[in-house]
């Protein structure tokens, strides 16, 4: 498994850019996955949650609605189920995969733990453009404090969203009522 440069799917949908990013989430991943020295099988389903998280992210509007399902909800939302509806097309039963690429932008109470270690990798992966020294910090602490870290990180994107005057999804608040 080359954590680095994963392969897409031939539905996938996405610039340079966007894989790029997606490179910079499956290798923290996998420098995480390294550290808790996971089983073989959890190691796939966190490099295939990495590889497949953005797999839709620069589909057209039209066809993550039709795959997704939703016509209502913000285009920028719709990423995730719409892949996570190709993945259970193509035979996928991996529900904590499927959960974990389905939600990663928002986050669900459900989750198993690669959906949160999905979350966390995209949030601090290396690539992004703000509080460079203190998501690397968080970044290096995940092996090691798995749950404080995921809860920090919640913690943080729900103030962002609070500060930007955001919407709050029921689902992530769920999610930080659950944990903290």
């Amino acid at each position: 498994m080359d954590w680095t440069e994963p392969e897409l799917p031939a539905w996938a949908a996405v610039s340079e850019r966007r894989r790029a990013h997606i490179n910079r989430v499956t290798t923290l991943l996998g420098r995480w996955a390294d550290a808790l020295a996971l089983p073989d099988d959890e190691r796939r389903l966190w490099y295939d949650a990495g590889r497949l998280h953005d797999a839709l992210r620069d589909a057209p509007e039209a066809t993550l609605r039709a795959l997704a399902g939703d016509e209502a909800s913000a285009v920028e939302l719709l990423h995730g189920p719409a892949a996570a509806a190709r993945l259970e097309a193509s035979g996928d039963s991996r529900r904590e995969l499927v959960d974990a690429v389905r939600w990663h932008t928002i986050g669900s109470p459900a989750w198993a733990p690669v959906g949160r270690a999905l979350y966390m990798a995209d949030y601090l992966e290396p690539g992004r453009k703000f509080a460079h020294a203190e998501r690397a910090f968080l970044a290096r602490l995940v092996p090691v404090d798995f749950d404080g870290v995921f809860r920090e990180v919640l913690r943080q994107r729900l103030e962002w969203s609070l500060r930007e005057g955001k919407s709050l999804f029921p689902a992530t608040v769920e999610l930080w009522n659950r944990i903290r």
